[in-house]
């Protein structure tokens, strides 16, 4: 027979800290607790597994869990001295949902389980507290009716008026009509005739009478429990965190302690830390002659929990160091026990019942970016943990909160929300909006900070959108165009916000029925994806000592290498303050975008447009010194670094001139008409150009075009070798299938090679050189690709778009279906999908250390700085990641902790 319940309390514990998955967090942290002897109301925990059958069983408890809780309950009544149900000495109960990890949307806690009609008299005999008793009941009605009754039913009031915020209301109004200015001042003959309105007013909105049978009351909650657990909420923070749902959720049901007996109670909520700075102080809340809810409901201002933390708001109360200092003391000692056990901040709830202390909760705190960068230093040198576990102590991705600057969160309380959209660009950024990449341009020339609106981006708004403060689309996904630009400078960008109703040509917005024309101020918030009307107040990025004494720390113990993708030095010199070791992805076609490259663009164009092979080269002889020393500039930049520069990737119609004047100055330069540039860019239209005629496919049919290109490189290393550098230059080959594109362009590369060596006198240029494995068929052949590479890069962009048959630009008009159905777990251009993606990887790196051992194999997408792919990436026996300079620091730490905890993976 399955066990479905695990007991925890003075007499009887079963379970520890350990059994999270089983447990849930909640019900293993009060084991734990139970089990080191501090006071712990008695309860027992039914466990994840049991929600699961639940679901199996399509909604219904398993055969043998009621006769589990009668047994359980039993056992509760022993060491409290009480019976559940019992008229004459009630015993009353909570309950609360706990999964192993903390999630928003879960069922709330429902207080005083088991008060009734029939249990009431008997409580107020016992307490001689009338008005106590009467406050609990309204407590149980308000939380059992809208938890219960309502939301793990789903329904939906029509007002958005829920039942909780009905009795609230009806409450509100009973104590303006009486004058009662808190809660607490409500007479006890006032909450008895609440309490029947309130059941009234329940069987009028949800059409069932609110339960006066204790029993009925806890298998109401359970159930309540189980069934949030594929709540609306919760589910969408699962797809969000990649949570699997078969997790589950355990129930917590536990011995009732009351905070609200009189000036002799109280409850509040503490940090073993504090949770915003990390500064060794216990931090904490509390408040007299109350329940936990008051706490956090925001009705009665908490009071300090002692001296050293009390602010302006709160330094008139009393803290509860000053009004009961034995229970502070005792209190603090438990802090300190838990802290050193746990050796973590700890998150904790307490009761104080008459006069004795109760622990009700404790689990890791959540924190901010930099208070888990001071927690995890201080208990370092404070010699609580050791280097390893401090490296594990801060999750990658809160990094990006340290490293940008982000709008004060303080501003954002009162800020009036324009729009939402998807968080593609970290931080925080203000300006006036523009509708064109040109306005842009110009606006920034005038010193004037701007933001730019746009459907979606696309290569021709490079310069805009260099020059924006920040970058806000109406379409497009985390892997879009603009995402994936903004990410790479670390510009806030938020895309995706569909609300947004553009209209370039009157240079204005539709929010709903809201209008913003060109010139009108939004500040973004690129973290969270808010969009909001104005200029908020914005928080600076500091430079952060301790993080960089971090960060060395963490580097120590890395099996990978962190390269960065940039295209200009200055993107390169950015990565290197972050701490990059190299260059993974230098994209050659972004020099024709970047700033000053309006003749180069025009150059290109005219290459691109030439009708002849002789047109061609000239038009490629005009190019070669802009090439060179664009690539010059980063190999100086990048000095004794290895620098990966991909040949020509996109296809050509992606450089036309779309604009008249444009075009009229290609015409020009190539004495034709405008018309005949019309004809050449029709012909140069494909209908899937992402599968077309581009990468390398470029370089076969025009091999010009790659013999400039790999002649620029050679050149360039060439002089800054004269010049005393060490240029580490590595040529890709982009978009290969067939080991013999890469034999072809090989003998390009050598002769190009050769004859830098002939031209500059010098003895050696070393380099390497190799391809990106971004379609199937390489990876499945890599061991033949590998004859001729001597590294691969896996481009896992494009090797997810091929593997899925997905479009990255066009997967927002479904992907959010795929995950809310659960067809998929998360977006895979965000996080590598390891089996079949992953697969295709693996596959690659054995069969090409099959033919190459010494082969270098890297990652260049944007997956190169996701923390979970990282990890995959360690595992799959990686030399490095790149990733935008930005993320840099973020794939460091994930390489360190994925060596770390998967030391016998390489």
């Amino acid at each position: 027979m399955t066990k479905y319940i695990y007991e925890f309390g003075p007499n009887k514990t079963e379970g520890d800290a350990s059994q999270k998955n089983l447990l849930g967090g909640k019900g293993a942290n009060l084991a734990e607790m139970a089990k080191l002897k501090l006071p712990v109301p008695p309860g027992f925990t039914i466990s994840t597994e049991c929600c699961n059958h639940y679901f199996d069983l399509n909604g219904r408890f398993p055969d043998t869990l009621e006769e589990e809780i009668l047994n359980a309950l039993a056992n509760i009544e022993s060491q409290a001295g009480m019976v559940f149900g019992d008229p004459g000495n009630p015993l009353l109960v909570s309950c609360r949902s706990g999964a192993r990890s903390s999630m928003p949307g879960m069922m709330e806690t429902i207080l005083n389980v088991g008060l009734c009609t029939a249990t009431i008299p008997g409580l107020i005999k016992k307490t001689n507290n009338e008005w106590f008793v009467y406050d609990a009941y309204r407590r149980l009605i308000m939380m059992y009716s809208d938890v219960v009754m309502e939301k793990a039913e789903q329904l939906r009031p029509k007002d958005g008026m829920g039942i909780r915020l009905n009795l609230e209301m009806m409450m509100n109004n009973l104590k303006n009509d009486k004058g009662y200015n808190n809660d607490t001042d409500i007479s006890t003959e006032d909450l008895k005739a609440l309490c029947e309105r309130f059941k009234k007013k329940i069987k009028e909105d949800l059409k069932a009478d609110f339960p006066d049978n204790p029993k009925d009351q806890l298998m109401g909650a359970i159930g309540a429990v189980f069934k949030s657990w594929n709540g609306k909420r919760a589910v969408s923070y699962r797809r969000i965190e990649h949570i699997p749902d078969t997790w589950g959720t355990a129930v917590n049901v536990q011995t009732m302690v009351f905070g609200n007996m009189g000036d002799t109670s109280a409850t509040g909520v503490a940090f073993t830390r504090d949770p915003a700075t990390g500064d060794n102080k216990f931090y904490g809340e509390w408040l007299v002659n109350a329940q936990g809810e008051d706490v956090v409901a925001g009705t009665r201002t908490p009071n300090p929990l002692n001296i050293d933390t009390k602010n302006s708001q709160n330094k008139h109360l009393p803290s509860l160091e000053e009004s009961m200092p034995q229970l502070y003391t005792q209190l603090f000692d438990i802090r300190n026990l838990l802290e050193a056990h746990y050796k973590d901040m700890q998150d904790i709830e307490f009761t104080i019942q008459e006069g004795r202390l109760y622990m009700l909760q404790c689990r890791v705190g959540k924190r901010t970016a930099t208070a888990a960068l001071n927690m995890a230093m201080d208990m370092l040198e404070e010699g609580t943990i050791d280097e390893k576990t401090m490296v594990c102590r801060l999750d990658p991705k809160i990094l990006d909160d340290m490293l940008h600057p982000i709008v004060d969160p303080n501003a954002e309380k009162t800020a009036v929300k324009v729009a939402e959209g998807l968080p593609a660009g970290p931080g925080g950024a203000w300006g006036q909006i523009v509708f064109t990449a040109e306005d842009a341009v110009q606006w920034a020339k005038s010193d004037k900070n701007v933001i730019l609106v746009r459907e979606e981006t696309n290569p021709e708004d490079i310069e805009g959108m260099r020059a924006a403060a920040a970058v806000l689309t109406a379409r497009g996904g985390m892997t879009s165009h603009a995402a994936l630009v903004a990410r790479g400078w670390g510009k806030c960008c938020i895309v995706g916000a569909g609300a947004l109703k553009i209209n370039v040509e009157t240079k204005e917005l539709r929010v709903g029925t809201r209008v913003f024309k060109e010139g009108d101020i939004f500040t973004l918030n690129g973290t969270r994806g808010m969009v909001y009307q104005g200029q908020l107040k914005m928080k600076d990025a500091s430079e952060n000592v301790r993080f960089k004494a971090f960060m060395s720390i963490a580097d120590k113990y890395r099996a990978m290498q962190v390269r960065t993708n940039a295209d200009t030095p200055a993107d390169a010199m950015t990565a290197l303050d972050f701490g990059a070791q190299g260059i993974g992805l230098f994209r050659t076609e972004h020099m024709f975008y970047g700033a000053d490259s309006d003749k180069a663009l025009f150059l290109l164009r005219k290459m691109i447009l030439s009708k002849t092979h002789e047109e061609r080269e000239i038009a490629l002889e005009e190019l070669f010194p802009f090439v060179k020393e664009e690539i010059k500039a980063t190999l100086q930049v990048m000095d004794n670094l290895p620098v990966t520069i991909r040949l020509l990737d996109p296809p050509l119609h992606e450089f036309v001139p779309q604009s008249r004047e444009n075009q009229q100055e290609i015409a020009d330069a190539l004495h034709i008409d405008i018309e005949e540039v019309f004809k050449r860019s029709e012909q140069l239209l494909e209908s899937n150009p992402m599968i077309g005629h581009r990468g390398v496919r470029l370089g076969i049919t025009y091999p010009e075009i790659s013999h400039m290109q790999v002649k620029a490189i050679f050149e360039a290393c060439a002089e800054l070798i004269k010049a005393g550098k060490n240029p580490m230059p590595e040529i890709m080959v982009p978009v290969t299938c067939n080991e013999k594109e890469l034999a072809f362009v090989r003998d390009i590369v050598t002769q190009c090679h050769d004859q830098a060596l002939k031209t500059y006198e010098i003895e050696a240029l070393p380099y390497l050189y190799g391809t990106m494995i971004e379609i199937p068929r390489a990876a499945l052949i890599a061991d033949k690709m590998a004859e001729y590479a001597q590294f691969f890069s896996f481009g896992t962009n494009d090797l997810t778009q091929m593997t899925f048959g997905f479009s990255r630009d066009d997967i927002g008009s479904f992907m959010n279906d795929y995950i809310d159905n659960a067809i998929l777990s998360f977006d895979p251009f965000e996080t590598l999908d390891q089996e079949a993606v992953g697969g295709l990887v693996t596959t690659a790196v054995e069969r090409g250390r099959r033919t190459r051992p010494e082969i270098k194999l890297g990652i260049c997408g944007e997956h190169g700085g996701d923390p979970e792919s990282v990890i995959f990436c360690h595992k799959a026996g990686l030399n490095y990641v790149s990733c935008s300079p930005y993320r840099v620091p973020i794939a460091r730490l994930a390489a360190a902790q994925a060596a770390i905890m998967y030391s016998d993976c390489r």
